[in-house]
């Protein structure tokens, strides 16, 4: 378990060390060797984003009122790369500490209602060592998982454990990357509950102008008793084994990038009706699946860049542990955690890229339970800087 005040405390130490590291090698190499202070990078992003929520309905199918607010991501970190093996990386992020799965704060809200806590945390810090095809990292840091999208697991989730595995592995005539790793699972930025071993196979090859990507993995959690939790649904006490298959194609349209994907998601966990407890309304043992279907047309990389993109997710219950999942397509749950499963929906997204590297993206979701009423609308734009 580690204390926000350990987390800070964390950072301090490493930005710290980052300068006295830095120091020491300029005095045992040249500015050519070690790019002057190019072995420490300092990086970071911000965000502002404006989101609207309406025509959404609770479990009960009792109405939730509308609601529009203004909201912020600030992040920033280092990272040390004293040679071409090692890696040193720290982060510190905004967010509510209960929340492990938005780093966002609410600074504005249009409709009424509390903006919540502001708080700091220290959401990755760890060491990774490489050495040709072969990586290792040991801290905090994202899963180590190939993944086309959030459904199955939040961009901002990040574990502590470690991991392993080898990179772009020239295999036949394409490259193998394999994935793996033992990690605690979060509950809120400050506490863990529970643990998850994960592994992935990777390949990926090309035929004239087209690349394929193929993956399959599996996650297995481990619930845990605990006198509290902020986890939602009974997450905190129950067992996940996540098998997953991924496919991506990439490919040109006149001269325009084209990607599409298709993700399927599989429980092999067999509940009892205890299990089934704190799940929403109508779950069964048998709602154990998901698949999503997404395309995407054009790129947002640099300046006039544009992307048009459309999915379509089908998520039941317990396809996904609901407490890691994305937090974007609805608003169920409460103030620092969303149960992001038992839905079926759809997201559309623009996304420009304007001077200054700042990226406008908005996004469009409509969804629908799969077992009870709810049910809900939301609108985001979102204005990235990266620096």
């Amino acid at each position: 378990m580690i204390s926000n005040k350990i987390n800070k405390l964390i950072f301090l130490n490493i930005l710290a060390g980052s300068f006295i590291f830095g120091i020491s090698e300029k005095n045992f190499a040249n500015d050519s060797e070690i790019g002057g202070l190019g072995m420490l990078d300092i990086f970071g992003d911000f965000r502002f984003r404006f989101e609207q929520d309406w025509d959404s309905k609770d479990a009960s199918g009792v109405k939730r009122d509308d609601r529009a607010r203004a909201r912020i991501r600030a992040r920033i970190g280092i990272k040390i790369t004293p040679n071409e093996f090692f890696e040193f990386s720290t982060r510190l992020r905004s967010g509510n500490t209960d929340s492990q799965q938005s780093p966002h704060i609410t600074v504005a809200d249009f409709s009424g209602n509390g903006t919540g806590d502001k708080d700091v945390v220290i959401d990755k810090w760890y060491m990774k060592l490489k050495k040709d095809h072969l990586w290792a990292w040991g801290g905090r840091n994202d899963i180590p998982l190939w993944k086309q999208n959030e459904l199955l697991w939040d961009d901002d989730v990040t574990l502590i454990g470690g991991a392993a595995g080898v990179k772009d592995y020239s295999f036949g005539s394409g490259k193998l990357s394999l994935h793996g790793g033992y990690t605690l699972l979060p509950d809120g930025m400050d506490e863990t509950h529970g643990d998850m071993g994960v592994g992935q196979i990777v390949y990926s090859t090309g035929i004239n102008n087209v690349d394929f990507t193929v993956a399959g993995g599996v996650l297995a959690l481990s619930g845990e008793n605990s006198a509290s939790s902020n986890l939602l649904s009974g997450n905190d006490l129950r067992d996940y084994t996540i098998w997953v298959g991924n496919l991506q194609v990439k490919t040109d349209v006149a001269n325009i990038p084209l990607r599409l994907g298709f993700d399927y998601m599989h429980n092999s966990e067999d509940y009892s009706a205890t299990d089934l407890v704190g799940t929403p309304t109508g779950t069964t043992d048998d709602d154990t699946d998901g698949f999503v279907l997404q395309i995407y047309l054009g790129k947002d990389n640099n300046k006039g860049d544009w992307l048009l993109g459309y999915s379509y997710a089908d998520i039941e219950t317990l396809a996904v542990n609901s407490s890691y999942a994305q937090d974007d397509w609805m608003r169920w749950g409460d103030a620092a955690q969303t149960r992001a499963s038992d839905f079926s929906g759809h997201e559309f997204r623009v996304a420009y890229v304007l001077p200054w590297k700042v990226k406008v993206l908005a996004r469009l979701y409509s969804v629908e339970s799969n077992n009870n009423s709810e049910d809900g609308n939301r609108f985001r734009i979102d204005f990235n800087r990266n620096f």
